[in-house]
């Protein structure tokens, strides 16, 4: 048996609303080398987004190289994957990689070329060995591929999705004649898959979109097991337990907070069947939105919330809880965030986010004027008609006359 703990989207170097996840991180990093040690990993794979940024700060850079001579160091002879995501920097990535290589790590950012100019696929086929050291699968570590690394398909209906498919075909072939007919097979990726669930905030859709989304067919099914990033949730594609996203390891944005994050332990079989296990990572900060869900509640119901919540007063400020506030208005309430931040007062809490969803119907100019020439109506009414279609009442008396001091000051510019 192998087994094989799968993670990835770590992004490293993230802030929320401005605020650092340097301390969730690093509890994840710590908690992960001890998951490393206790299960007895014989190969830990990163499947792309190690950092938030293609430039990341030294302070992130600094997280991940001790991570890893950490991690090196408790389990000598642990294989270690990584590969570039869509967030990394293909080039950041790769220029230590001699280096690690020699400690046994062996760094995918990105498709190279050779000398003849044709893509270095032995630099992506990595055996993968169990704690005698013998080698019980080979590893085909595809990075997230960019456009520019896409082979010209323009009479393929879909050009970028065939040339995917492509690279993988070669890829696939490449591995195959690497390891025998015998010996299992692994796949990475850092791609959006047909039917994954998107987090919104903080997955950016890829290859050109969503229209774009990979078909589960490019991973053939003599294939024991595909390790992906790029989604935030854990989960299989379609009904292919053997194809996984493990979901990043902390929530990175409040849509996330319910998420069961995760790493994935992958017990590979001389069979080449497997055996996958989440194992749950511990949330180190926790997330909080009012209301609970995807919901809005009135100023008062989010007021009265804020007061109910059970809270621990001992923890330091990069510990407290982070807040976002979701809040239904029909008109504009100039000291919301005062009365908010008057609530919070004195309790252990980050406000990081004050959300507002009026009861209007949202419509753009253009649908409120509807059929009507602009040029042909009075500055007054198309105002009072955006008004009334964002807070879904007439405007305010008081509101009126500083409208009117508006263009009397505007005129007098002109």
């Amino acid at each position: 048996m192998l087994r094989i703990i799968h993670t990835a989207d770590w992004h490293l170097g993230h802030h929320l609303h401005g605020v650092s996840r340097n301390y969730e991180q690093q509890q994840f990093l710590d908690w992960l080398l001890l998951q490393l040690e206790q299960q007895h990993a014989d190969v830990l794979i990163v499947a792309g987004d190690i950092f938030d940024t293609a430039n990341p700060s030294a302070a992130a850079q600094s997280q991940l190289y001790d991570f890893l001579v950490k991690a090196r160091a408790a389990n000598p002879v642990i294989d270690i994957i990584l590969i570039g995501g869509n967030h990394d920097s293909a080039a950041r990535l790769d220029a230590p990689s001699a280096l690690l290589k020699a400690l046994g790590i062996s760094v995918v950012g990105g498709l190279s070329k050779n000398a003849t100019g044709e893509i270095d696929w032995q630099r992506l086929l990595i055996p993968l060995s169990n704690q005698r050291q013998e080698i019980k699968a080979w590893c085909a570590a595809m990075p997230f591929l960019r456009h520019a690394d896409l082979p010209d398909q323009q009479d393929a209906t879909d050009p970028l999705v065939a040339g995917v498919k492509t690279l993988y075909t070669e890829l696939i072939q490449q591995v195959k004649q690497q390891a025998g007919a015998d010996t299992p097979l692994l796949l990475t990726g850092h791609c959006y898959m047909v039917g994954g669930h998107l987090s919104e905030l903080s997955e950016r859709k890829i290859l050109g979109g969503n229209q774009h989304a990979l078909p589960v067919d490019i991973f053939p099914d003599d294939i024991s097991y595909t390790a992906l990033g790029h989604l935030h949730r854990a989960q299989s594609v379609g009904k292919d337990e053997s194809i996984r996203y493990s979901g990043s390891p902390i929530p990175l944005s409040f849509d996330e907070q319910l998420y069961q994050h995760q790493v994935l332990q992958v017990d590979l079989q001389a069979d080449k069947s497997v055996k996958t296990t989440p194992l749950i990572v511990p949330r180190s900060v926790k997330m909080i939105r009012i209301p609970n869900g995807q919901d809005y509640c009135s100023l008062a119901e989010a007021l009265e919330k804020i007061q109910e919540l059970q809270l621990n007063t001992a923890l330091v400020d990069y510990q407290q809880p982070v807040l976002e506030i979701r809040i239904a208005l029909d008109k504009p309430e100039p000291g919301l965030r005062q009365q908010i931040e008057h609530c919070l007062e004195g309790l252990p809490l980050r406000l990081l986010k004050i959300s507002i969803a009026y009861t209007g119907t949202g419509k753009g100019l253009a649908d409120v004027v509807k059929e009507e020439r602009l040029e042909e109506l009075l500055p007054e009414h198309v105002f009072q008609r955006c008004y009334q279609s964002k807070y879904n009442t007439q405007v305010p008396d008081d509101i009126t006359v500083l409208f009117h001091e508006l263009q009397e000051n505007l005129q007098e510019v002109e």
